[in-house]
């Protein structure tokens, strides 16, 4: 790996036994995160985007059929290491989370400063008081009043329960933070202002993000890459300069078709059908049959292609 990679994620595999089978939900994911940069996970919800920040992460539930792969942390393969060293190590100290809806992430009868340095007495061995004055450190970052470390979530907007969710998985410094749809929940202009409270981090802190989401409008303004997410596998992955202006995969095509503009006439349109079962997914590229240029040779293994640091699955691109 480049000397420059933070994250390397080689056929990682995440199953879940359920009542009708084992859903393929994370299923022979590959891509790579380099230090101070931020990828964003696109893709419809169901294609596996959450179960792949938990299994970046650990964070199992108890059905679990299958967890394989490797995922190399600072050339660190951590899924060697066991359930215990993974959380004294690895969990909150180099890696960090921000969850969907901080409204449950937080305990409604703690005060939220004491919550945000809770992870740095567990985990970087800090007495409360020191703790406390990280998490005023961290409050400053993500533009939450200092006051507000007396406060319960309850009595915080959508907003600044987003920021102090934020400011814990930052407290512990570590190198990298998976974000799963920070702002689905919140109003476009809250939403734009965590998003200018996550470049002001990324910038000052030098933190690298995995960004999870279905929107891409807004996870544009963050990207310096794009994986794009479908029936539990990668099927493009880019830059985001490149992407944005000429996705290769079809899905990504109709995803950024789904876009409303601000300029010209073009309207969004929509991808016929629906996604396919992860228990029982199509042969072949799973993004076939709801596919305009779908031939026979898709129903065969789709390719990984490589060209000039992208990565696509789809036949149109074999040379």
């Amino acid at each position: 790996m480049p000397e420059t990679t933070l994250l390397h994620i080689e056929d990682l595999q995440l199953f879940f036994r359920a009542g009708k089978g084992v859903v393929r939900a994370v299923d022979g994911v590959n891509f790579d995160l380099n230090a101070n940069q931020a990828v964003v996970v696109l893709g419809e919800s169901g294609c596996g985007k959450t179960s792949l920040a938990k299994a970046i992460l650990r964070l199992l539930p108890r059905n679990v059929d299958t967890y394989d792969g490797k995922i190399y942390l600072h050339d660190q393969n951590v899924m060697e290491l066991s359930d215990e060293e993974y959380r004294r190590q690895v969990r909150w100290l180099k890696m960090s989370m921000v969850p969907q809806a901080a409204m449950n992430a937080l305990n409604p009868v703690l005060k939220v400063g004491d919550q945000v340095a809770e992870p740095a007495m567990i985990h970087n061995a800090m007495d409360k008081e020191m703790a406390l004055g990280q998490a005023r450190k961290m409050f400053q970052h993500v533009g939450v009043p200092l006051d507000f470390l007396n406060r319960y979530a309850f009595e915080l907007s959508g907003g600044m329960r987003q920021r102090v969710a934020i400011a814990m998985s930052l407290v512990t410094a570590p190198d990298l933070i998976v974000l799963d749809e920070p702002t689905s929940a919140l109003d476009v202009l809250t939403q734009a202002n965590i998003f200018n409270v996550l470049k002001r981090i990324k910038s000052e802190l030098g933190m690298s993000f995995i960004l999870i989401t279905h929107d891409i409008a807004t996870s544009s303004e963050l990207a310096d890459s794009v994986a794009v997410m479908y029936a539990g596998q990668i099927v493009e992955t880019s830059d985001a300069h490149r992407f944005f202006h000429e996705p290769l995969h079809p899905y990504s095509g109709k995803l950024m078709d789904s876009v409303p503009r601000l300029r010209g006439t073009q309207e969004p349109d929509f991808i016929v059908g629906q996604p396919p079962s992860l228990i029982n997914p199509p042969t072949g590229c799973r993004f076939r049959d709801r596919c305009p240029h779908a031939f026979g040779r898709c129903a065969e293994e789709p390719p990984t292609i490589r060209q000039d640091g992208r990565t696509v699955k789809c036949w149109l691109h074999v040379a």
